[in-house]
């Protein structure tokens, strides 16, 4: 296929002025190669070094895929199943009210093993990341139990968490940082060796990955990257800030630790695409791949979480996607399926949406206009008819509580933000601003029981009904 990208190139320009991204760096990679590859903006603040395709980003939660993968590959290999329960590796493991056989490495892995937002990872970067100050920190640090730096603390934290569960496993999907944290070590054990090695091994090596690795401080990467890599920015208030402070979280290995660029992101995904193959060799078990993203998850219009990816279709592509966010991190990553296509987006501002330009990226592959949205969350054009059922306040602990307030009006104060509600049909409502109505801030999905909802799904988390 030929494809011109000086369209997509001036769109991602646009993007980057509209949101003030420091900088950028984009891949397409297809089944004859490289199609697009870019870096925009700056490493640093200094602007002293352009950012390229082989410049070294974090890319946070996009690492969870790479993890959900060494699984599958060890599955192949019957060093293990996803249907193990947790406990055959962790005898103490358990979530709160949950048969211990049905919590399995399955149901942590796609999010369903009914742990509730809570808040380890986010101690575990206050007690852990070096020269991290201001109130969020100070916060966690004075909550955090214990320096959260062994994953026999999450374990214990989970068993006893003071949280309700968000369903019986196996039944909602509520993303867990803490699930990976424990896969992370449930691959260490199958593998016999470290899972950074096995990464390193059978996926970074095979692929060509020469710039990537999973590590926990940023010091190897910064080894490796011989000084192309990003500082991290943030904006504070309108000012925007650069330091070097990287999160540091020892536990969360698998689940958000790997430094890569968007040229070997886009190997990764690319060889996901053709399950497993790269560069005309099979390289990753297809029945690996399969089981990640096959025939067993759904293929619906609507995001379905299957093992490290999110899964849907559009206009008859099936993508499979993640996207990644820490401190100065904000990343996307994904494939269209079959395709031979892999998709990398990374920047180095936190709190940045990469969506835009990844819905670019697809489009122009896609034969879409390039504006083109990926949303799968569409007003019906009439109202819900029990508003009253959702009057109420709801709470997730990940990090400082945060809380979503509805009336029986159909509003709804979001992240501080007054919003009204917009039905999407079921039980699903895009929150839009109440002041810029064509802002969305956040997708909104209940789930009742007894006449009223119990929770809500924001974006990927439920957070529960606050008694």
């Amino acid at each position: 296929m030929s494809l011109d990208f000086s369209m997509v190139d001036q769109k991602i320009q646009a993007l980057i002025a509209r949101d003030k991204l420091p900088n950028l760096s984009v891949c397409v990679k297809g089944p004859d190669g490289t199609v697009f590859e870019k870096g925009y903006g700056f490493r640093d603040q200094s602007m002293s070094g352009p950012v390229d395709e082989d410049t070294v980003f974090g890319i946070a939660s996009m690492s969870k895929s790479i993890t959900a993968l060494a699984l599958a590959i060890l599955e192949t290999e019957g060093k293990l199943s996803y249907d193990d329960p947790v406990t055959k590796y962790f005898p103490d493991f358990s979530v709160p009210g949950a048969p211990k056989d049905m919590v399995t490495l399955r149901t942590l892995a796609r999010h369903t093993a009914g742990i509730p937002p809570m808040e380890p990872l986010e101690w575990s970067i206050a007690m852990n990341s070096r020269d991290r100050e201001g109130d969020w920190v100070t916060a966690m640090r004075q909550s955090s139990p214990n320096q959260m730096d062994r994953i026999e603390q999450i374990i214990d934290y989970i068993a006893s968490c003071p949280y309700p569960t968000v369903g019986m496993p196996g039944e909602n999907m509520s993303y867990s940082n803490e699930g990976y944290a424990v896969l992370s070590y449930v691959a260490d054990q199958a593998a016999g060796i470290p899972l950074e090695q096995f990464c390193i091994e059978r996926i970074f090596r095979p692929l060509g990955m020469s710039r990537t690795i999973m590590d926990d401080d940023c010091v190897s990467a910064h080894a490796m990257a011989g000084g192309n890599i990003v500082s991290l920015f943030e904006y504070d208030g309108d000012t925007l800030t650069c330091d070097d402070h990287w999160s540091i979280l020892p536990p969360f290995r698998g689940c958000a630790m790997v430094k890569s660029t968007s040229r070997d992101m886009a190997a990764y995904y690319r060889c996901l695409s053709n399950y497993g193959m790269h560069e005309g060799k099979q390289v990753i078990p297809a029945k690996a791949v399969e089981s990640m993203i096959g025939p067993s998850i759904p293929a619906t219009d609507q995001a379905v979480y299957g093992l490290g990816l999110y899964k849907r279709v559009k206009e008859g592509h099936v993508i499979c996607e993640h996207s990644g966010g820490l401190h100065g991190v904000s990343t996307k990553g994904g494939l269209l399926l079959g395709e031979g296509y892999g998709f990398a987006v990374l920047c180095s501002l936190g709190d940045a949406d990469m969506d835009d330009v990844m819905w670019v990226l697809y489009n122009a592959v896609m034969g879409l206009p390039l504006e083109t949205s990926h949303r799968w969350f569409i007003p019906v054009g009439r109202t819900f008819s029990d508003l009253q059922m959702l009057e109420g306040t709801y709470i997730a602990h990940e990090g400082m509580p945060s809380r979503v307030r509805i009336d029986n009006q159909g509003h709804a104060v979001v992240s501080d933000h007054e919003t009204c509600l917009v039905y999407c049909g079921a039980s699903r409502f895009l929150a839009m601003d109440a002041e810029k109505p064509d802002v969305s801030r956040g997708r909104l999905e209940f789930f009742f029981r007894d006449g009223r909802a119990w929770g809500v799904r924001v974006g990927s988390r439920i957070y529960t009904r606050e008694v």
